[in-house]
């Protein structure tokens, strides 16, 4: 079957910057595929990632779930390779292989010993930009595809999280799992993938990141040599969506504990502020947090809690999640609401201290982690338009002080929750969810 990627041409030497200390240097090709190489000398394994900016929240309605199921069937076959030679020239070395989909982005991993890295490189352009999508491997992966499906519709969580995201951003593609839809999978067809690798991969949607000994230049080569034949797109976008908010609900058969997810609009990266991030590590990080420290501490209701900020280049959501039982449920979201009102009155200096350390500390942590420290550079690419250094983050941390981080809480009680509760869920839920939570001072249309 025919390659998608165009054959090779003679192309302009690609640009590099510089970066100090530890921060990945970037090189872009005349196309606008860039490489983001974050060099460890002293390591024996080198892990490559291809970030393409195209995700569940670049589909339409008809086109929801096709990021997902490209990830999938890309090393099903390309131009020169099947499905079989595909998984054996990578375990052959040793190599691990993954991919995940997300809603801004796709991404293809590799990681093995370093001195294959130029290899894992071509490997992973051969995949990304000439895969064949052979129509009998789309069938049998279709039936992967559905059991994945059927699996994730019957997890209450993942029910709770689409549930909350359809109550946040109405009909934005935002709001679409990026599992798709059981119709849309039954009915892609191979043109449909071909379309979508030709329309979403190239140019600046794509970010090569590697991590490892091998030096900016050697990598720069191998990247150019790989996906400098890929097509000159313009960049991806996502536009930014109204919060709508409200209650959503679903019983589900056989489930025994209620699961629930409330959250508030808050700004996009783009926006460059980090409040909402203080807020969520000040709120629900750690068993002395307002969140575990009353709820699951000192009262019981839940087991497991956790806040988070879910923030995306257009938009962002500020999450509090949590499980408990159904006759627990009233108290837990009566609670909820309190803490929530307690922190809009009054942000208490030690919590704001162990907010801004429980942060940085994360963020050191996956400074030593390959994975998460390329995915940080190709997301921050695709947002910023370069990679941030730590001085830059630690700066915009530190300046977020209790009174942003009480002024946020205050903006999103204001403006109302969007609530979701799957699982096992009382009858009446709404109205009765609606009342105990207005008594708290919080509207929930």
């Amino acid at each position: 079957m025919p390659a998608i990627a165009p054959a090779p041409a003679a192309r302009p030497p690609a640009t590099v910057t510089t970066a100090a200390g530890h921060e990945p240097r970037i090189a872009t090709l005349a196309n606008g595929v860039r490489l983001a190489c974050v060099h460890v000398p002293q390591a024996e394994t080198a892990s490559v990632s291809v970030f393409v900016r195209a995700g569940s929240g670049h589909e339409s309605k008809l086109t929801s779930g096709l990021s997902h199921v490209v990830e999938h069937m890309v090393f099903k076959g390309t131009a020169t390779r099947s499905a079989e030679r595909i998984n054996l020239d990578a375990e052959r070395l040793g190599a691990e292989v993954n991919a995940h989909t997300d809603k801004d982005h796709t991404a293809f991993h590799m990681r093995g010993l370093a001195r294959d890295v130029s290899g894992f490189i071509a490997m992973l352009g051969d995949i990304v930009l000439a895969p064949s999508f052979p129509e009998d491997e789309f069938e049998r992966e279709r039936q992967v595809l559905l059991h994945e499906f059927t699996e994730d519709e019957d997890d209450p969580v993942s029910t709770a999280f689409k549930l909350f995201d359809h109550a946040s951003w109405g009909a934005h593609p935002l709001a679409q799992p990026v599992i798709g839809t059981r119709r849309n999978i039954e009915r892609f067809s191979r043109a449909d993938l071909v379309n979508h690798v030709q329309r979403q991969y190239g140019g600046p949607n794509i970010v090569v990141a590697v991590a490892g000994p091998a030096d900016v230049d050697t990598l720069t080569r191998d990247v150019e040599a790989a996906f400098g034949a890929a097509p000159a797109l313009a960049p991806n976008t996502i536009t930014t969506p109204t919060f709508g908010g409200g209650i959503r609900s679903k019983a589900m058969p056989g489930s025994s504990q209620s699961h629930l997810v409330m959250g508030f609009a808050v700004p996009g990266q783009q926006a460059g502020d980090a409040t909402a991030a203080v807020a969520a590590a000040l709120f629900g990080e750690g068993m002395s947090s307002p969140l575990l420290g009353e709820l699951r501490e000192k009262r019981g209701l839940v087991y497991y809690a956790a806040a988070s900020a879910d923030v995306l280049d257009a938009a962002g959501q500020f999450v509090v999640e949590a499980s408990t039982a159904p006759a627990q449920l009233d108290e837990c979201l009566t609670e909820l609401a309190r803490q929530l009102a307690l922190q809009a009155e009054r942000i208490t200096p030690v919590d704001l201290e162990r907010a801004h350390n429980q942060l940085l500390v994360r963020r050191l942590r996956a400074l030593e982690e390959p994975a998460r420290r390329l995915e940080s550079a190709a997301l921050d690419l695709f947002i910023h338009g370069r990679a941030r250094s730590l001085a830059e983050w630690r700066d915009t941390i530190a300046a977020v002080d209790g009174e942003r981080v009480r002024a946020l809480f205050q903006r999103m009680l204001a403006a109302g929750p969007a609530l979701a509760v799957s699982g096992k869920v009382p009858r009446g839920l709404r109205e009765r969810v609606r009342t105990l939570l207005a008594a708290q001072g919080l509207r929930c249309d």
